[in-house]
């Protein structure tokens, strides 16, 4: 969950490939995951779809054990709000979802009133932005 992911271990991301438009995406999920490289576009093996991964510095350091990578992966599930903008996730937002206009390399991002599903906050009311955007 984006709320267990430490500073220190997205700290050797070298950047962010997005392999979807993410400002079509209110949120993207993200987790980190045993890697076997500290670049290549990673396997997926979830429902529904990857939409992003981290790509890791030479400074990265493999686990002992595992020889394998800790690498962000940025995902959505079938009944996501995309998907399903009426169903389950309508107004709120999974636990490890994070607004994608607030992630970077090595910054782990934060949920926002649109990745929320509303209500706009009164900046973006001041601002006159309006939800869904």
């Amino acid at each position: 969950m984006s709320s267990l992911i430490t500073e220190d271990e997205i700290s050797h991301e070298a950047g962010i490939v997005w392999l979807e438009d993410t400002e079509q995406l209110d949120y993207v999920r993200q987790s980190l995951d045993r890697l076997p490289t500290r670049k290549a576009r990673p396997a997926y093996h979830r429902d529904g779809r990857m939409v992003g991964y981290a790509l890791l510095d030479t400074t990265a350091k493999a686990s002992r054990a595992s020889g394998t990578f800790r690498r962000r992966v940025f995902w959505l599930l079938p009944h996501d709000r995309d998907s399903q903008p009426e169903g389950l996730y309508a107004n709120s937002a999974p636990a490890e979802a994070v607004d994608p206009r607030t992630l970077d390399a090595r910054v782990k991002g934060y949920k926002t009133e649109r990745s929320e599903g509303g209500p706009p906050s009164a900046a973006m009311e001041e601002l006159g932005i309006t939800l869904p955007l």
